[in-house]
């Protein structure tokens, strides 16, 4: 039997979940025909047969999760036919050492190196590892030259914050799936990555004379603070101890819905005006409801912003997710007594909450930043 394992489809995650079957045993499939479509890192994936030939097995039905590299489709025989090429999945896909990138101009490839814990397990063993939820690159191998072996991996299985995708279920429990398992693996890497610090403060909109898209104005002021302090709109490296400042500003936007949380990006929100922000928060709202949103629009934020004070609460420590530095949260707008000049008034009020990673940014970097985010937003246009 020829098998066919699931291949790296580029979102940097250690396995999928089966979506939906297009094909049944027995079927006859050719090459580049669609038989599988899985989820992950927030996307549903389609991905074609490699080879043509009669299908024998499946390894899984609509819900299991299966770990890259492990078997998902049997063909029968071993004359199954391969496809021209190495990659099958559309988009960017690594096999081996080389990502192969398809493009609108048409396919693209570049080496790639992989990471030292990568290179020293045998394939077996990386399979094993992902099928744990075991991070190979905080992994240490005792073998020779520093490979990884079996009782490495056994002992990584007993450390605290491994997330294992396959353990069995207790009774009672229900498993996590899709977008609710991303976010806890994300969850899980910056608790055991990151070192948080919480700043809280207010910002006084007292001075919006006219109506304001609250939104545009928010992701404005934040673009203000990262020319400001470029050190919070960076990526930071735990490997080698290493930040790298980002000239462009990607803002991640947290959007709720009822699949989880989803992330998209507003790119060089910098450069965008309030109308084409709105425009972008909008069509992003249909898209994450409608479960169409494009894996690009999911990629590579420099910086997080939260406004969870749509729906209730005032202040909170909201969660870097690596390799981000910072994450600005927005809670739930109200009106204050306050004393200016003398005087009791009521004022419009804003609550925010900033967490950093200390790591990356310093105390003084960060206030700053907070502080040119609050001088923008309490200006009255």
């Amino acid at each position: 039997m020829k098998i066919f394992n699931l291949p790296d489809l580029g979102e940097g995650l250690p396995d999928a979940e089966i979506h939906a079957w297009h094909i049944k045993e027995g079927d006859t499939v050719k090459v580049d025909q669609l038989i599988v479509s899985v989820e992950t890192a927030k996307a549903v994936v389609d991905v074609p047969s490699p080879y043509s030939g009669k299908i024998k097995k499946l390894y899984g039905k609509a819900g299991d999760v299966i770990a890259t590299g492990a078997p998902l489709v049997g063909f029968e025989g071993e004359e199954a036919r391969k496809s021209h090429d190495k990659g099958t999945v559309a988009g960017h896909v690594e096999v081996g050492e080389v990502v192969i990138e398809e493009n609108p101009m048409g396919i693209a490839m570049q080496r790639v190196t992989r990471p030292d814990a990568d290179r020293k397990v045998l394939p077996s063993l990386r399979v094993m590892a992902h099928q744990l939820g075991i991070d190979l690159s905080q992994v240490k191998g005792t073998g020779v030259g520093g490979i990884i072996t079996l009782q490495d991996i056994k002992k990584a299985k007993t450390q605290p914050h491994s997330l294992s995708a396959t353990a069995d279920t207790p009774k009672g429990y229900e498993p996590l799936r899709g977008v609710r398992r991303v976010m806890a693996q994300a969850m899980v890497q910056s608790h055991r990555e990151v070192v948080p610090v919480t700043i809280v403060e207010d910002a006084n909109l007292h001075q919006w004379k006219t109506k304001q898209d609250i939104t545009g104005r928010i992701v404005r002021a934040l673009c203000k603070a990262c020319l400001k302090e470029p050190a919070l709109n960076a990526w930071f490296d735990t490997a080698s101890m290493s930040r790298q400042l980002q000239k462009q500003i990607n803002i991640g936007l947290a959007l709720d819905s009822v699949d989880g949380l989803f992330v998209p990006v507003i790119r060089n929100a910098g450069k965008a005006s309030a109308k084409k922000i709105r425009e972008t928060v909008d069509r992003f709202k249909k898209q994450i409801s409608q479960r169409s949103i494009p894996k690009e629009d999911l990629r590579d934020p420099t910086i997080m912003l939260s406004n969870f004070g749509m729906f209730a609460g005032r202040y909170a420590t909201p969660i870097v997710v690596p390799p981000l530095v910072a994450i600005l949260g927005c809670g739930k707008m109200r009106e204050a007594v306050l004393v200016v000049k003398g005087k009791v008034a009521v004022h419009k009020m804003l609550p925010l909450s900033l967490t950093f990673d200390h790591r990356a940014v310093t105390g003084g970097e960060a206030t700053r930043f907070l502080a040119a985010f609050i001088d923008d937003l309490e200006s009255a246009k």
